[in-house]
């Protein structure tokens, strides 16, 4: 986790480092453009325009890993919902190992429980999947974390369930569409998270621009998710989501770096 806060309780801040900068991919060329550009890791998917990402084949997988940068996998067996039956948690849980064999240094994944906050006996299922594996591996807990919120699950009691499953990172709007929208209940994350989760990492994600990241750095996120693809009316072959743009991936991870964070 990035570095020491505040409490919030008058103490005086102490430095803090810059968040670190994931990249959502879909193959082997979008790892190398992360590297390049001096992403952490990069959450890897297949399908990101049609169904908002679901899991990756073995191949693309592999070819990922072996570029060299942490790939962390994202295990989503289908779009939809992220309430799964007893065969489709199966399905994850045999995802997850497949993902960790091939070369992945974490996976990404998000199921709710029938209240509709995070599920820790699923959850912790998957933790333990993964720890036999590879003991090492993260656990990323996506944005079904938003639908939690957006459901009007407590933010405290979501994330205490993510301390208790063993999951080390939330990819998280604050509950809104996207990262502007959201960007108090973000800030409000990363308080709450101190004292209600305190392994877990706050990462944003969702429609991240170059003009919010300073804002983005100013509440202490600990990372920012962002797929650095320009927005457009329209494409050649719509439904396909277009390139990550390199000048901008370059931007974006500059502006998380340059000069840290401020007190």
């Amino acid at each position: 986790m990035a570095g020491t806060l505040s409490t919030g309780q008058g103490a005086p801040a102490a430095a803090v480092s810059p968040p670190q900068l994931e990249l959502a991919v879909e193959n082997a060329d979008g790892v190398r453009l992360a590297a390049a550009v001096g992403a952490a890791r990069v959450e890897l998917c297949a399908a990101l325009a049609e169904t908002e990402g679901i899991t990756p084949s073995i191949g693309i997988t592999e070819q990922a890993c072996r570029v060299g940068l942490p790939v962390h996998v994202l295990v989503r067996p289908r779009p939809g919902d992220f309430a799964y039956s007893s065969e489709e948690l199966d399905v994850i849980e045999r995802d997850v190992a497949a993902a960790l064999a091939a070369g992945a240094a974490g996976v990404v994944v998000g199921v709710l429980a029938p209240d509709g906050g995070p599920d820790v006996p699923a959850l912790r299922r998957i933790v333990a999947a993964a720890g036999r594996s590879n003991p090492a591996a993260e656990i990323t807990f996506h944005r079904a974390f938003d639908a939690a919120l957006a459901a009007g699950a407590d933010p405290a009691d979501a994330l205490a369930r993510l301390e208790q499953a063993g999951v080390h990172r939330v990819l998280t709007s604050g509950g809104s569409p996207d990262c502007a929208a959201g960007l108090s209940t973000l800030g409000r994350l990363v308080e709450l998270g101190r004292t209600y989760a305190p392994s877990v990492q706050i990462m944003a994600g969702g429609g991240v621009t170059l003009e919010l990241v300073p804002s983005l750095r100013g509440i202490g996120v600990h990372a920012v998710h962002t797929s650095a693809r320009q927005r457009s009316n329209g494409h050649p072959g719509a439904g396909r989501a277009p390139a990550a743009d390199p000048a901008l991936a370059a931007q974006l991870a500059g502006a998380l770096t340059i000069g840290g964070l401020e007190p």
